[in-house]
């Protein structure tokens, strides 16, 4: 097991001190949080704008323009919606997605995070804007099912907000606001614990770039230690 370093001062805003010393369950976010998962997703939304004749996008583009709900995100790279049908784009990307991503691993430092967090008494959760069964899929392609006690995912391929499904977990597994972190790695993210009463940690290095992020003045880190440091060590300052 990696041995961890102890954190430093936090020298952050909003109530960090109670966020990290508190904490007993962790709710994550998966794509580009845990999962690594950021160029298959250029990758994929390129094939369907090759097919188009539109313009391609970079990662950096990406990074600028990605967000929730993802219609308004397909409409700012050139997509028109009011031709196309909304249910088949989704299918169609989700396609493309499946190869782009097959090869996807865990960001680097996940499994010895998670593992560390379970021995420490910390319980888990994911809470994603995937569809349910291709999120436990590739949970379990992954190895790393069996340390989350909750899975939440949608019903559907839109990937839309959030919000209600975090409110089902709060409440089906009996989680409190002032002893769960959500944890992940867009603005949505920020905008989904405001709404459940959750502080939230912003992980940078997935979905959206990390001056977007920094907009939240919520906790920002580079890398998954920096999670593991924030939730098991008490912040002093």
């Amino acid at each position: 097991m990696k041995a961890f370093k102890k954190a430093g001062p936090c020298g952050r805003p909003l109530n960090e001190t109670r966020i990290m010393s508190t904490v007993r369950h962790v709710v994550w976010d998966w794509n580009g949080t845990l999962l690594d998962d950021v160029q298959a997703c250029v990758d994929a939304i390129n094939i369907l704008l090759e097919r188009r004749g539109l313009p391609l996008v970079s990662r950096e583009q990406y990074l600028e323009v990605f967000d929730f709900p993802v219609r308004n995100y397909y409409l700012r790279i050139g997509f028109n919606l009011e031709q196309e049908n909304w249910h088949s784009l989704a299918v169609e990307y989700h396609e493309a997605y499946a190869r782009t991503s097959a090869g996807c691993r865990l960001r680097d430092g996940a499994l010895p995070v998670l593992e560390s967090m379970r021995q420490s008494g910390i319980t888990l959760s994911v809470l994603s804007a995937c569809e349910l069964s291709l999120l436990r899929r590739m949970m379990e392609e992954r190895g790393i099912l069996g340390y989350f006690d909750h899975v939440y995912g949608l019903s559907d391929l839109y990937a839309h907000s959030k919000v209600t499904l975090g409110h089902s977990l709060l409440a089906q597994a009996g989680l409190t606001p002032d002893s769960t972190l959500l944890v992940g790695d867009t603005t949505h993210d920020y905008e989904v614990a405001s709404a459940l009463g959750l502080p939230c940690l912003l992980l940078s290095g997935g979905h959206q770039a990390a001056e977007k992020l920094r907009r939240c003045r919520c906790p920002l880190v580079a890398d998954i230690e920096a999670v593991h440091l924030h939730v098991c060590t008490p912040c002093t300052t």
